[in-house]
C-alpha cells in the first residue's frame, strides 16, 4: 500500500507540473508583443509651461482667431434674409381686406443697409367653405416688400419651431425597402420600425412610418411682383422659382418608383387631402424618386427649430418691390406649440446667414488676449522664479505650523 500511494502522488505531481507549464505558456501567449508601441515606450514630448511659452501662445491664438472671426461675421452680414411668420394668419387676418402683420411676426436683415426703411408686410385669410375637410384649401395671402434687389441665388424656405424631428422613434420610423421600390407586405411591416403606422385595413401603408405621415403639406405659390420699387402702377410678374434641385445631388438615389399595384397599399392617414380615395387610377402612387419635397422632409433635422428648402432661383435676381404669395394652409402646428414661417434668403461665400461661428471666434480671441494681458501683468508685477524650491509644500511655513 505505501508504495502504491507514493507512485500515485508522483504521477499527480507530474500532472500538476504539466498543467502549470501550460498555464504559463497561455499567459505568455496573451501578453502584448515586446514593441515600443504595445509596451508604451514611445517617445513623448512633455513641454514645461513657462511664461515665455504660455503668454505668446495666448496672444498668437488671439491674433489668428480675431481676423478669422471678423471675416466670418462680415460674410454672414452680406446675406439678406427676411422671415414672415404666418402661424396666426387663419385666426387673426381679415378675410375681406389686407391688414398689417404684427411686428413680432416678421424680421428683416438686408445686407449693406441695415437701417433701410421696411414697409410692414400684410396678410389676408380666405376660408374654403365649398370643400370638405379632406379637400379644403384655406388660403393665406401674404404681401411683403423686398426693399432692395436680391442677387441670385435666392432661396425660399419654410421654417418650423418646437418640432423635434430628432426623437429616436421618429428618426427610425421608415422602411428603406419600400423606398427602393419593393412591395413590402403588411405582415413584414408589422412589428417593425414603422409601427404604429405600418398597416391599415390589413393593407401596408406606403410610405409607412411617422416621418412620411407627418410630411409638411402647406403649399406655396411662386412670389409675384405686384408693384415695382420704381413704379406706382400695379403689375403681375411672377418671380420664377423652382422646386427642382432642392435636395442633395445623391439624395434621389435612395428612392425608386414603387412596384405596388393598385389595391395593394394605402396612403398614410395624414395624406387624405392629397389622396382622398386612396391610390386610384386618377391619383396613382407617388413617385418618391421625383418628389424632392418629400426627400427634403425625410432628411430629419437635429434641432427643434429648423428650416427646409422649398424653392430656389439660381439665375435671376429678385427685383425690389412689393410681392404677393399664396399659402395654402394644411399643416397644424398648434398641437405641439410650434410656429411656421416663410424665409427668403441669399447666400455668401460662407453659405446662409449664421453669425454664431464668427462671434464664437471673436469671443475666443478676446478671452485669449484678456488672459494673456492679465498673466503678463501678473508676471511683470510679481515674477516667479522657475524651479524655486521655496514654493514646495513642505517648505511653506504656514503648512508646517498646521502640522
Amino acid at each position: 500500500m505505501p508504495l502504491f500511494r507514493r507512485k500515485k502522488a508522483s504521477h499527480d505531481d507530474q500532472t500538476d507540473e504539466v498543467e502549470a507549464e501550460i498555464k504559463e505558456k497561455k499567459k505568455w501567449l496573451h501578453r502584448p508583443a515586446n514593441t515600443a508601441f504595445k509596451q508604451q515606450r514611445l517617445k513623448a514630448w512633455q513641454p514645461i509651461l513657462t511664461p515665455k511659452t504660455v503668454l505668446p501662445t495666448f496672444f498668437l491664438i488671439g491674433i489668428i482667431f480675431a481676423p478669422i472671426g471678423g471675416v466670418l461675421l462680415w460674410g454672414s452680414n452680406q446675406v439678406s434674409e427676411f422671415t414672415l411668420d404666418y402661424t396666426q394668419c387663419e385666426f387673426t387676418a381679415p378675410n375681406d381686406t389686407f391688414a398689417d402683420i404684427p411686428s413680432n411676426h416678421y424680421s428683416y436683415h438686408i445686407s449693406g443697409n441695415p437701417s433701410i426703411p421696411i414697409t410692414a408686410p400684410q396678410w389676408q385669410f380666405q376660408r374654403d367653405e365649398a370643400q370638405t375637410d379632406a379637400a379644403r384649401q384655406n388660403r393665406c395671402t401674404l404681401q411683403f416688400t423686398v426693399p432692395k434687389q436680391l442677387d441670385s441665388s435666392v432661396f425660399m424656405y419654410y421654417k418650423l419651431t418646437n418640432y423635434y424631428q430628432n426623437h429616436r422613434r421618429y428618426v427610425q420610423s421608415y422602411n428603406s425597402d419600400q423606398f427602393k421600390g419593393d412591395p413590402v407586405s403588411a405582415s413584414t411591416l408589422n412589428g417593425g420600425e414603422c409601427d404604429p403606422l405600418s398597416e391599415r385595413d390589413n393593407l401596408p401603408i406606403y410610405p409607412c412610418g411617422l416621418i412620411a405621415n407627418s410630411v409638411f403639406n402647406d403649399t406655396f405659390s411662386v412670389p409675384t411682383l405686384i408693384q415695382a420699387a420704381d413704379s406706382t402702377a400695379t403689375t403681375s410678374q411672377p418671380y420664377n422659382m423652382t422646386d427642382r434641385g432642392i435636395t442633395w445631388p445623391e439624395e434621389g438615389r435612395k428612392y425608386s418608383n414603387t412596384r405596388y399595384q393598385l389595391g395593394q397599399a394605402v396612403p398614410p392617414p395624414n395624406w387624405i387631402s392629397r389622396f382622398p380615395n386612396g391610390y386610384t387610377a386618377e391619383t396613382p402612387f407617388p413617385d418618391l424618386s421625383e418628389d424632392e419635397h418629400f426627400q427634403v422632409w425625410m432628411r430629419t433635422a437635429g434641432l427643434p427649430t429648423f428650416r427646409k428648402l422649398y424653392y430656389r432661383n439660381d439665375n435671376e435676381a429678385m427685383a425690389a418691390g412689393r410681392y404677393s404669395i399664396d399659402v395654402f394652409t394644411n399643416y397644424p402646428v398648434a398641437q405641439f406649440g410650434g410656429t411656421k414661417s416663410i424665409v427668403f434668403s441669399t447666400v455668401s461665400f460662407i453659405g446662409g446667414r449664421n453669425p454664431f461661428l464668427g462671434i464664437a471666434y471673436l469671443v475666443v480671441a478676446g478671452i485669449c488676449v484678456l488672459f494673456g494681458l492679465l498673466l503678463t501683468l501678473r508676471h511683470l508685477i510679481k515674477p516667479r522664479k522657475l524651479g524655486d524650491m521655496r514654493y514646495l509644500s513642505w517648505n511653506q511655513p504656514e503648512k508646517i505650523k498646521k502640522k
